[in-house]
């Protein structure tokens, strides 16, 4: 079955449309690489899938043990490098809205890794992950 459906707007920008949903995401590319900047580029939606994806993994275990990880965000930078031009290393800050035990955050930052998208993308690519709370026990 076919995931999505990608058309070129001109002007560096595509409309994405998840065929099942009808969900669309537009892309626009990067103003260091003549774009506007004024959406997601490709290279900012790998960035923010894997943090993504890492949260609903986060979210899956922490269903599996009874805790409720809902507001819990992700701040995500992108770093590129040249030469080729590609995502060299993306840092994930974690910021869970409630205290967690160290042993509870280990098996979070764990779960983490073992995400989809962290699996899919080339080893070469940094993946610095770090897990805060806003209150401590």
């Amino acid at each position: 079955m076919t995931t999505s459906k990608v058309t070129y707007q001109g002007d560096l920008r595509t409309t994405a449309i998840h065929l099942q949903s009808n969900n669309q995401i537009m892309t626009d590319a990067p103003t260091d690489n003549l774009g506007k900047g004024e959406a997601f580029s490709p290279t900012d939606l790998i960035a923010t899938s894997l943090a993504s994806c890492m949260l609903t993994i986060m979210g899956i275990k922490a269903h599996d043990m009874g805790i409720d990880i809902t507001g819990t965000t992700a701040e995500v930078t992108k770093v590129m490098a040249a030469d080729p031009r590609r995502v060299s290393e993306i840092n994930i800050i974690v910021t869970f809205n409630k205290a967690l035990d160290d042993r509870t955050k280990t098996i979070f930052y764990n779960t983490a890794l073992t995400c989809p998208v962290a699996k899919s993308l080339h080893p070469d690519i940094i993946q610095d992950v770090t897990l805060k709370c806003i209150t401590s026990l």
